[in-house]
């Protein structure tokens, strides 16, 4: 399977008004044609305003499939720069249906494994001024998903991305969103799932939760605000 990086996108958090507030954003990205340096944390000179919902060792590097492009195009009825939706890497050949959680795949000098789907907060919102977006986003699967690094070094639009393994227990970044956000009550879902240890911590405990009875409160995710 050959996955071409079409980019790689870094951007520092900034200012922005929505809904009468000013609030942070890190999701306005830029392509950049230099190598980086990939830690353990994210990319040199990118950034999150949310490091609840975004970054961290198990969320080091957002990857978004060009595939889904022309379909926001259509939804959005206007063209889309690369990095519209905050990803720090924009591919081509890898989709949600491909990619299992815990596959490792190898990133210029660096190692890379999935660790959850890309669960998208208000700020997509915030850049496109329509609400529904993230709602679209979950019922369609086309979330992307993230990265946690196991190895740090160089990385660079031209290295390409090559899957070093494949997870023996075969869960895709698309099952993993169904049960999230569509089939809340699938308990062998949920089970299959914990089941992965690569899975993210996050994910873990909203899926440890649902089964014991309490669902996680998602608003500040969606909506910025707590009620």
């Amino acid at each position: 399977m050959n996955i071409e990086i079409l980019s790689i996108n870094v951007g520092k958090p900034k200012q922005v008004q929505y809904q009468n507030k000013e609030v942070s954003t890190g999701i306005y990205k830029t392509p950049t044609t230099k190598a980086l340096y990939l830690s353990f944390l994210n990319l040199e000179g990118d950034g999150q305003a949310d490091l609840v919902h975004h970054g961290g060792k198990e969320k080091a590097v957002c990857v978004y499939p060009y595939e889904h492009y022309p379909f926001w195009e259509a939804e959005l009825q206007r063209e889309l720069a690369i990095g519209a939706f905050g990803e720090n890497l924009t591919i081509r050949g890898l989709v949600e249906t491909d990619v299992c959680i815990g596959d490792t795949f190898q990133l210029g000098e660096a190692v890379v494994q999935v660790s959850q789907p890309r669960q998208p907060c208000y700020k997509l919102s915030v850049r496109y001024g329509v609400p529904e977006m993230l709602i679209k986003v979950q019922e369609t699967g086309y979330t992307g998903f993230y990265f946690r690094v196991l190895k740090e070094g160089l990385v660079s639009h031209t290295d390409g991305l090559t899957r070093l393994s494949s997870h023996p227990k075969s869960i895709t970044v698309s099952y993993a969103n169904r049960i999230m956000h569509q089939e809340k009550d699938n308990i062998d879902g949920m089970k299959k799932l914990l089941e992965v240890e690569e899975l993210s911590s996050n994910w873990r405990t909203t899926f440890t939760k649902r089964l014991s009875g309490i669902e996680i409160d998602t608003r500040k995710r969606m909506t910025g605000n707590q009620s």
